[in-house]
């Protein structure tokens, strides 16, 4: 944590150092020409501007410590991603802000740009205009190029320009989303293999945060996408068909039913189906404005597209689903009666924990009206208490996996003197007194995966070591391996199965015997 700071403090003083001096802020020209005269709207460019250097600066800094993660067997990694998604969550504050501005920028431009449609339309141009409102015929940028405006209604052009000022940030978005998912894969092997609860605990949260971070990114993805596709789409429909290309329209059509049947094939099979479904439209979207390009004779347009077409080839969005089981880090012990005891009036016996996930059995050893000194206890250890609803002091020995090491436990304690000895189990913090409840409350577990296919050999060598003889049985497409008359037996089955092959869908079913 202190290297973290210490990183955080020396980015800080690079990134803000030279704030508000005037000397290192880079020369803004207004987007479109007109707007040169309108303080408020340069104020903001040169805002933005500052913006994108603080990002870029902390963008560096974040792939320089991606590459140690990635090369650096010996560093803490640990440390390196709680580091990574510091700096990750200061990019999203500076991109927050930057949407803030670009909103604004967005809707100052919108406005002067219908506001002299509006006087175009009512007014002749004079022989020798000003500059135009949008750039000249023939430029890069498809929908800059004068036809749009000249051919489209007012509003349907203004939602045009809307959706190409979208474009970049829906690209930032997917590329930050594909940089995050590397993290969380990152933050997942960390996971995997930390050994100590409080570390696992630590990378735990931080995965979980990028995580719901990634969920935005990719929800604020597919709104913004819809906007772009719906409108250019209709914008490019009306040109084409106000051209009399309709059957160009038809072509189109049968790109999008193929487009929709490949997104078919793979939904629910990737980490997000947002991103498939952004790039796979895009590419068609791409191809159809790159004829749209032709059909207007705007060859440096369609030359600019055809590159963005070639670009979207190369883009990985089949991300593989990033999936982690989160760990139980519950602590086992079986019981001993070592010479000396381990508790007295400076270590008194501790409180029983409770831990919300998993499940453990203890034995209870008596309840009591009154706290009881460490003598009663015969020198077992160890021991915890809880003081239960009607105020009885509750004391345990022990704490064990599954249920036959528990009985193993009682069976010894009662050689020891100790009069009735009870099994006791909490599951995921639910607390049953085995003993008492005997057959009456009895269950059975069994562990069913989801397979479309056979078993790898993986599995099934999983399954034998971990299910002590339990048969496995094929129903359909499900796999059925038990009965199991302890829970705990079947989790750490389906445990094994996890590790074994994570891809499946595995879970423990009850019923009550």
């Amino acid at each position: 944590m202190t290297k973290l700071l210490r990183n955080i403090g020396l980015l800080g003083a690079l990134l803000f150092g030279t704030v508000g001096t005037g000397a290192s802020q880079p020369p803004v020209e207004a987007r479109i020409a007109g707007l040169e005269g309108n303080g408020e709207y340069m104020s903001l460019l040169e805002e933005d501007a500052r913006l994108q250097e603080r990002e870029d600066s902390v963008g560096h800094a974040v792939e320089g410590l991606r590459r140690r993660l990635r090369d650096d067997r010996e560093a803490d990694r640990a440390a390196l991603a709680d580091e990574i998604l510091e700096l990750e969550n200061r990019i999203f504050e500076i991109r927050t802000a930057k949407g803030r501005i670009i909103d604004r920028i967005n809707t100052i431009e919108q406005e002067w740009v219908l506001a002299n449609l509006n006087k175009a339309t009512a007014e002749p141009e004079p022989a020798a205009p000003p500059a135009p409102a949008v750039r000249t015929e023939g430029v890069r940028n498809l929908t800059d190029n004068r036809c749009f405006r000249d051919e489209l209604p007012a509003q349907d052009y203004a939602a045009l320009q809307r959706a190409q000022q979208l474009e970049c940030r829906a690209a930032e978005w997917m590329r930050r989303y594909c940089a995050n998912h590397t993290t969380l894969g990152q933050l997942a092997d960390a996971y995997r293999a930390a050994t100590a609860e409080a570390e696992a605990l630590e990378i735990y949260a931080s995965y979980q945060t990028l995580d719901g971070l990634n969920r935005t990114l990719a929800d604020s993805l597919s709104g913004a996408w819809n906007y772009i596709f719906d409108n250019k789409s209709y914008a490019y429909d009306y040109m084409l068909d106000k051209l009399g290309h309709t059957e160009l329209l038809a072509v189109q059509e049968d790109a999008l039913a193929e487009m929709a049947r490949t997104f078919a094939e793979l939904q629910g099979t990737t980490a997000s189906d947002e991103v498939v479904d952004y790039v796979l439209r895009k590419q068609v979207l791409v191809d159809y404005e790159v004829t749209v390009a032709h059909v207007l004779g705007l060859a440096r347009a369609a030359d600019s597209l055809r590159n963005v077409s070639m670009q979207l080839c190369t883009v990985d969005y089949r991300l593989p689903r990033c999936e982690v089981e989160e760990r139980y880090f519950l602590v086992y012990d079986d019981i001993a009666f070592p010479s000396v005891s381990p508790y007295d009036t400076r270590h008194p016996i501790p409180e029983c924990r409770i831990y919300s996930r998993g499940t453990i059995y203890r034995i209870l050893l008596g309840r009591f009206s009154t706290k009881r000194p460490v003598s009663t206890f015969r020198g077992a250890a160890p021991l915890s208490y809880l003081i239960d609803g009607d105020g009885k002091w509750c004391y345990y020995a022990g704490g064990f996996a599954t249920r036959r090491e528990a009985e193993e436990a009682q069976a010894r304690l009662k050689k020891r003197g100790f009069a009735r000895p009870e099994i006791v189990v909490w599951h995921d913090g639910e607390y049953r007194n085995v003993s008492l409840d005997g057959d009456a409350a009895a269950e059975t577990y069994r562990v069913e995966i989801a397979a479309p296919g056979p078993l790898s050999d993986e599995v099934k060598q999983a399954i034998a070591r971990t299910a002590r003889g339990a048969g496995l049985s094929r129903a359909g497409q499900k796999f059925i391996v038990g009965m199991f008359d302890d829970r705990a037996v079947a989790e750490q089955v389906a445990q094994a199965v996890r590790r074994a092959d994570p891809d499946l869908e595995i879970k423990i079913a009850e019923t009550a015997e």
